[in-house]
């Protein structure tokens, strides 16, 4: 019971001898709660999160977390609201009946995908990155999520990829695994990659260096996106770029860049995703003052940045 945050199932208790008039016994006492039908806590007061997540795996045993739920367990400082539903895993040849709060998902080959020594058990990491990812509604959500795995250091893109390669069905497969190798190349959030598909590449910029450490006398830090010679470009996320000290970090940053005679180009969301074409045809003016000497295209017949790009074919 202490293994599994106090929560226990009536098999459990009866594998170290108890009795069914053992188990009406301690719950008459309040020594043991019901929570589901064959699992107790040991205590009367509100379950924590962890203690709904082992509830949600001994009622349905052998199971394991899985979806949202096992990302969770990964990560206990994941956002995530306590009322939340428990998602597990079972076999999917099994036939059992979810309590209420509990999403039941049937897998095949349950028992080689199961992390059974994590408590609670959970499937392997990288299956379950792929699997959110793969039910996200928004390419942009899914992108959230492999960029948010590899960019943890907790797996990478490649074995991300080879998870997707051992699959028989995956939905988007191909861009799955062109997203992943965007990523392996450095870029780690959304707005990277926004950058680099939106703004980027359709628009003929020259491709820069990603991730780039570098070492100043305030530290180490890490450029975004630079163009070697010609401009660093800064994406600011809300998820890392938020709050007065990652301000100041950031301020630090392009001091650094500016001592270095580099220009610093610094980007958000709606320049991004609202308006790539004028951002495109913006930088590509920075870069041209800084002795680019190339030519930035157009994205196609619709694009914004039409008067100030000249279209090449």
């Amino acid at each position: 019971m202490r293994d599994q945050s106090g929560v226990v199932s009536r098999s459990q208790l009866k594998q170290v001898g108890w009795t069914d008039a053992d188990v009406r016994r301690a719950v008459r006492r309040r020594e043991l709660t019901p929570v589901h039908r064959g699992v107790y806590v040991d205590h009367t007061g509100p379950l924590t999160w962890e203690q709904r997540a082992w509830a949600a795996v001994l009622t349905v045993w052998p199971a394991a977390l899985c979806d949202e739920s096992a990302l969770r367990a990964f990560d206990p400082d994941r956002t995530a609201r306590d009322d939340d539903s428990i998602h597990v895993a079972i076999d999917r040849g099994r036939t059992a009946v979810a309590p209420a709060g509990v999403v039941l998902h049937h897998r095949i080959d349950l028992e080689s995908h199961v992390a059974w020594n994590l408590g609670p058990p959970r499937l392997h990491h990288d299956e379950v990155i792929i699997d959110v990812a793969v039910r996200q509604r928004r390419r942009l959500d899914a992108v959230a999520v492999l960029a948010d795995a590899v960019g943890s250091r907790r797996t990478t893109a490649q074995r991300l990829i080879t998870v997707i390669g051992s699959r028989k069905r995956v939905r988007d497969r191909h861009w799955l695994v062109s997203v992943l190798r965007d990523i392996e190349s450095g870029t780690w959030s959304v707005l990277e990659h926004g950058y680099l598909t939106r703004v980027e590449r359709p628009h003929g910029l020259p491709g820069g260096r990603r991730q780039v450490r570098h070492v100043a006398a305030s530290g180490t830090r890490y450029r975004d996106v630079e163009v070697p010679g010609l401009a660093v470009i800064e994406l600011d996320g809300r998820r890392f770029h938020s709050g007065s000290r990652q301000r100041d970090r950031d301020l630090e940053r392009d001091l650094d860049a500016a001592a270095e005679a580099q220009t610093t180009v610094r980007l958000g969301y709606g320049q991004v995703f609202d308006r790539p074409c004028r951002t495109a045809a913006k930088v590509a003016a920075v870069l041209a003052g800084r002795g680019w000497a190339g030519q930035a295209t157009s994205c196609g017949p619709s694009c914004e940045a039409m008067p100030r790009i000249a279209v090449t074919r």
